[in-house]
């Protein structure tokens, strides 16, 4: 029968491991990696090696080539890991197979973060979310997993309880994620009619990368206490919360935020969640301007956006972390006047892709915070002009 998933327990000691593919670069990749060792230490394992290949595409078994499975396997052996995490999705049958030569527990990208969203899950809707997840990656994978209960050979007697069992869980899979969805359409319906009580006021929703500082935002903006942690996911339940800023009210949400490869069950079954987005009059796209791939996280939430049918809404962008993009990228020798320069080319770039639509702050550091509340303010007053023309005061 179906046993629950296994959770990565604290401290465990983990292996990575990535593929080049084509048009990937080895820094690329490794960047990656990089991302997915967060991940790792967000669920409470240590990452202790990487480990990638150069290959045009995935071995169908293994995912990584015979040689390379063995020089994981001696590191693995040698250095009593706990854990091997690859980057990519796995099937049910090369978990098995790398499993069996590994000797240890193998999950992929999605089980880590399925992982991680089932320790932060709060509200029972997150909870039925992740549990609805959970169990939609599982199902084609069972094939592979009862693999190693199959006998080999045909005929007489190679007919073992293999079959039977696959089968008898599959339909328990499958009527779980049917009494799941059922569970999630009521707990939407109650929230739709929480959303619809809101009445007239103007919906801000903050979105973006994962760990880029939208909690911190929404706590200067709301002065609310919303939980807000350096590691990824640390919000994954939407806050609301009604703000008023000279005399004009608005509610502004946090959201979970975005993150390249997220699983597609993750995305499917979190929609709901979501729905603030989607219902949003404005968004808020926070951006870390001092990640090294801060362009490529615009493009993942981009994308998201765009999944979620709410690309087409007026968005403020608000790049975040100025304070460390300058530790990072300006040395202690380098004159004001250098600086200065280096910044304002890089307001007027993204001035240009924004068309003005763009704000560049430091939550922790407070540094633009009034300026960031005025754009908002003056978007928000022009929406409301946009829906009630023929109102002098708004609320």
């Amino acid at each position: 029968m179906i046993e629950k998933q296994q959770k990565i327990k604290s401290e465990e000691k983990a292996v990575l491991v990535g593929l080049i593919q084509k048009d990937q670069t080895e820094e690329q990749v490794q960047e990656y990696l990089d991302e997915l060792a967060f991940l790792a230490e967000t669920a409470g394992a240590n990452s202790v090696k990487t480990f990638t290949q150069r290959l045009p595409h995935p071995d169908s078994r293994t995912f990584v080539g015979k040689g390379k499975l063995e020089q994981i396997k001696l590191f693995v052996q040698g250095k009593d890991i706990d854990l091997v995490i690859f980057d990519d999705e796995l099937t049910g049958s090369q978990i098995i197979n790398i499993e069996k030569e590994l000797g240890v527990k193998t999950i992929d990208r999605s089980d880590l973060i399925l992982d991680i969203f089932a320790r932060r899950a709060r509200t029972a809707q997150a909870k039925v979310q992740v549990e609805l997840a959970q169990y939609q990656y599982l199902l084609p994978r069972l094939k592979g997993m009862w693999k190693h209960l199959e006998r080999q050979g045909g005929g007489i007697g190679t007919r073992g309880p293999g079959e039977t069992e696959i089968e008898t869980d599959r339909r328990i899979v499958k009527d779980k994620i049917s009494l799941l969805r059922k569970r999630l359409a009521e707990i939407d319906k109650q929230a739709f009619t929480q959303r619809k009580e809101r009445g007239e006021l103007i919906r801000v929703s903050l979105v973006g990368y994962t760990n880029v500082g939208k909690s911190t935002i929404m706590n200067l903006i709301s002065k609310s206490e919303v939980f807000a942690e350096n590691k990824l996911f640390a919000t994954l339940d939407t806050t609301t919360r009604k703000v008023v800023f000279e005399n004009t009210p608005f509610l502004l949400s946090d959201t979970v935020g975005f993150i390249r490869k997220l699983p597609h069950h993750l995305v499917e079954s979190f929609k709901s969640t979501l729905d603030e987005v989607r219902e949003a009059d404005i968004l808020i796209h926070v951006v870390d301007i001092a990640h090294p791939q801060h362009e490529e996280h615009i493009g993942v939430v981009n994308k998201t956006l765009q999944e979620l049918k709410a690309f087409d809404k007026p968005v403020l962008t608000v790049f975040n972390k100025m304070d460390l993009y300058e530790e990072k990228y300006f040395d202690s020798w380098l004159e004001d006047d250098v600086k200065e320069e280096i910044l304002r080319d890089l307001r007027e770039k993204w001035d240009n892709i924004t068309e003005g639509n763009c704000i560049f702050i430091s939550a922790t550091e407070r540094l633009n915070i009034d300026a960031l509340r005025t754009f908002i303010l003056t978007k928000v007053r022009d929406m409301y002009k946009q829906r009630y023309p023929y109102k002098t005061v708004y609320f």
